[in-house]
């Protein structure tokens, strides 16, 4: 019995706050596993946990020690997943989640690329504009569109997304451009309608050092970014979309961006993980060739307003 193993008994006695749930969870009987955790206890001269019939308890020094030896097996964890990623390479199974349209149209390539030059990779991807527990799910990784809410993830920042206004020019030639945010009331504008919650989502501007939005009148109202751009496209009205979803048809001349010196500041986009696993190295080749593939805003934010890409 090595101190390895009275240290896993005791954590996994302290998650589950059961002594029978953690000799399930190990494949040992309830009896070893107590004889475990009080050679543990002998050893370190403290009492770890407070037993009753009915429960057991972290002690105050118990909950101390619990916390050192989570890192402790973090530390072992990632110790033997880097012996195996030095033994195997970029091999097995990434599992990531992204955004439905930014992972189909941006991400997806990558991946594509990436397992050409990792045959022994495999892809399992999820495309959802619902936030997941990417620990819970069992995910390797995710891409994230905005600051990062959740401690627990590390973040790779390898894109920003642009919101920018755009009209066709059959639209422009028959109501005119408008100069101001405050003059979409005189035009007929296509809203998007959010699939995670039902609702409009408001345009977002930005004039001087200060963002702000509103919520324009509209007679049309979809639940699809690229049905968005087709509407635009059609003449139908003004959308405000990102620059990902717009880029293919302003370069055709379709589509033209207005409203440009009230462009809003642009948001992150990031390749995240948890932070206390070690990185795999499937993990930190998809990092790398999103970093690699450069940044299509910057490509973006080279053409002009007429449509026309600058040398």
């Amino acid at each position: 019995m090595t101190g390895l193993d009275l240290i896993v008994s005791f954590v996994s006695a302290a998650r589950h706050a059961s002594f029978a749930r953690a000799a399930r969870e190990l494949g040992l009987s309830p009896s070893a596993v107590a004889k475990n955790i009080a050679r543990l206890e002998a050893q370190l001269g403290m009492r770890l946990f407070h037993r009753t019939t009915r429960q057991v308890t972290l002690s105050q020094e118990g909950e101390d020690i619990y916390a050192r030896c989570q890192r402790i097996l973090e530390d072992v964890e990632s110790l033997e997943a880097a012996a195996t990623d030095a033994r195997s390479g970029t091999r097995g199974t990434l599992r990531i989640d992204m955004p439905l349209t930014y992972g189909r149209q941006v991400v997806l390539p990558v991946l594509m690329n990436l397992m050409a030059r990792h045959p022994e990779l495999k892809i399992d991807a999820r495309f959802s504009d619902h936030v997941v527990d990417i620990v819970k799910e069992g995910l390797d990784a995710a891409v994230r569109i905005g600051p990062l809410a959740d401690s627990s993830l590390v973040g790779r920042e390898f894109d920003q997304q642009f919101i920018c206004t755009y009209a066709s020019r059959a639209y422009l030639a028959r109501h005119g451009e408008p100069g101001s945010p405050a003059e979409l009331t005189k035009h007929t504008c296509v809203l998007f309608r959010m699939p995670s919650s039902g609702r409009d989502r408001p345009w977002q501007f930005c004039s001087g050092k200060r963002n702000f939005s509103l919520m324009p009148e509209s007679g049309m109202r979809l639940g699809d970014g690229e049905a968005l751009i087709q509407a635009a496209a059609a003449g139908l009205g003004l959308v405000q979309t990102p620059t990902y979803l717009a880029e293919h048809e302003v370069k055709r001349g379709r589509l033209v961006e207005i409203l440009q010196k009230y462009r809003p500041s642009p948001l992150p986009i990031s390749l995240v993980y948890p932070s206390h696993r070690h990185i795999p190295l499937r993990v930190r080749a998809l990092a790398d060739a999103l970093a690699e593939r450069g940044s299509p805003r910057k490509r973006y934010m080279r053409m002009t307003a007429s449509g026309r890409v600058l040398p």
